[in-house]
């Protein structure tokens, strides 16, 4: 029995519970978890924003330490770090054929499966495959990528989701080049992963963008050289730091109708919004067909970080050896187990970055 944070159903309070992990069958991995991250994808999981099967063990943000392997795993032992990863491309779909691993058709098969059960004898499910917000978890191999050494095993967890997202977002997705100007809209975990990958790509100017005065000091740790409190007059005033023009590239990382059109309207002309925030179907942002063809601005979705982790793991590894990516920086609270409904509770409130649960 290991203790861990379920989600009884949509809507509902997580519980701290013990669950009962089965042995790791064929395949399988058992990981003894050191940190998981609270991300607004299980805010957004326990909401209903996003639809997996429950009762659900929830979290996916995590790395740990093997300590048990099932039959047909050649790639890890007990004893390996390793680092979760939610969603694992198949290799063999239409997206995995192109090359586009994050729109893997298959990523989150996993999330149906039976996780483990209560105590008394209810299935549970993992959540997005991996269920970190417990002690321990059993994942396919799939699921891990190997952890490379010089990184704090606790810090690691972020670089599964926050880092990979917003490194992902600014290199991938957005492409941004040396010396161009980026606006962040939101300053949470994956915010401040994005300010530091654009500081890490060289821009020119950092504009951070949040509803909290308080954060400007999180914001500017993290790479920005300007920050905006969000207002009805944000995208003037983001053109007013740019000679009048708008950035070259705005990332929206709250998933919000107004915030996804104020980033589309801090854009210059012929410059790109990238949005990274997960919104609900009620979101619709809405466009005229003339400004579409006026400004010639290019909108794009996210997914990810549009990341490989296998092989931009490697890559984020090197950026923290060398200090270029500051891991503890992104994070403003470590909590116990029983502190996520809490860190749900300040997400909501817009407080804070990364809450991590440090086991």
């Amino acid at each position: 029995m290991v203790r861990a944070a379920v989600l009884p159903a949509v809507g509902a309070p997580l519980e701290i519970t013990d669950i009962q992990l089965p042995d790791p069958g064929p395949g399988q991995v058992r990981v003894r978890l050191a940190a998981a991250g609270v991300c607004h994808s299980d805010l957004s999981l326990s909401n209903g924003t996003m639809r997996v099967p429950v009762p659900a063990v929830l979290g996916h943000e995590g790395a740990g330490t093997v300590v048990a392997v099932g039959d047909e795993v050649g790639h890890f032992q007990v004893g390996d770090r390793v680092v979760l990863n939610w969603a694992p491309s198949c290799g063999s779909c239409h997206a995995c054929s192109l090359g586009e691993v994050w729109l893997c058709a298959n990523a989150l098969n996993g999330a149906a499966d039976v996780h483990a059960r209560t105590a008394d004898g209810t299935d549970l499910h993992p959540g997005l495959n991996v269920a970190a917000f417990a002690e321990e978890t059993v994942v396919s191999a799939s699921c891990l990528l190997p952890l490379p050494d010089g990184i704090p095993l606790t810090d690691a967890a972020l670089l599964g989701c926050a880092v990979l997202t917003g490194y992902g977002a600014v290199h991938h997705a957005a492409r941004v080049r040396e010396g161009e100007t980026v606006a962040v809209f939101g300053v949470g975990g994956v915010g401040l992963a994005t300010l530091q990958a654009a500081r890490i790509a060289g821009a020119s100017k950092i504009v951070a963008v949040d509803v909290s005065p308080e954060k400007e000091e999180l914001a500017r740790a993290a790479g920005a050289t300007d920050y905006v409190v969000a207002s009805d007059d944000t995208a003037r005033g983001i053109r007013g730091l740019t000679g009048r023009q708008g950035v070259d590239v705005a990332v929206e990382c709250v998933g919000r109708a107004a915030t996804i059109r104020t980033a589309w309207d801090s854009t210059r002309r012929g410059g790109r919004t990238t949005v990274v925030g997960i919104g609900g179907k009620d979101q619709q942002v809405t466009f005229n067909a003339l400004e579409i063809f006026h400004w010639g601005r290019t909108l794009s979705g996210c997914v990810y970080g549009n990341s490989n982790p296998a092989e931009d793991l490697p890559v984020l590894a090197e950026h923290v050896r060398t200090g270029r990516l500051d891991l503890g920086t992104l994070v403003t609270e470590r909590i116990a187990l029983d502190g996520i409904p809490a860190a749900f509770e300040n997400m909501l409130a817009g407080k804070g970055g990364r809450a991590l649960v440090v086991f």
